[in-house]
């Protein structure tokens, strides 16, 4: 699944005519370069949420074909439902299994084909060091284990997989 539905309040006003994810980045889209990367690592089956502006990536996206994957969409109208939000209404859309979820608007080089496929676990968070915007950070490790308090904490890159029980019970 790729998060596209939000506003892009902090690249504004670029995001008041344009979805951030249909933002250039050395002259493609930053989802493109998700679509890509997915693609590459044999993940052809892809959800994406839209929200603010959302008709404008369909339009450009289509069915996917042209980035061999299939897309779906989930619309969320013009009230983003926030990250988990979009994620359980996408839920019936993404199957029974482990499935990625990855932000639409990053720009990055992780091979997502090193993520694992879980049958243990519920979520699987690709966490990184603290960039000059977050140096709290998010989450802390220990054990190997996402902890919400520890002398260290990292930033959520936006990459993760989860299993569909990790939502239960949220609405």
């Amino acid at each position: 699944m790729i998060l596209a539905a939000g506003r892009g309040e902090r690249l504004r006003p670029l995001t008041d005519t344009i979805p951030k994810p249909l933002l250039e980045i050395a002259g493609k889209p930053l989802i493109v370069y998700q679509l890509e990367a997915l693609a590459k690592a044999n993940v052809h089956e892809i959800v994406i949420n839209l929200g603010h502006l959302g008709q404008q990536i369909r339009a450009y996206l289509g069915d996917g074909g042209r980035y061999a994957v299939d897309i779906t969409y989930s619309d969320e109208g013009d009230a983003p439902l926030e990250t988990a939000g979009g994620i359980i209404q996408a839920l019936p859309l993404l199957g029974d299994e482990s499935f990625i979820v990855t932000n639409a608007d990053i720009y990055t080089d992780f091979d997502y084909a090193a993520l694992p496929v879980l049958s243990d676990k519920e979520a699987h968070l690709i966490l990184v060091e603290n960039p000059p915007h977050n140096l709290a950070g998010d989450f802390a490790l220990r054990d190997g284990k996402v902890a919400a308090a520890a002398e260290q904490k990292l930033t959520y890159s936006g990459i993760g997989v989860y299993r569909p029980v990790f939502f239960k019970g949220l609405a």
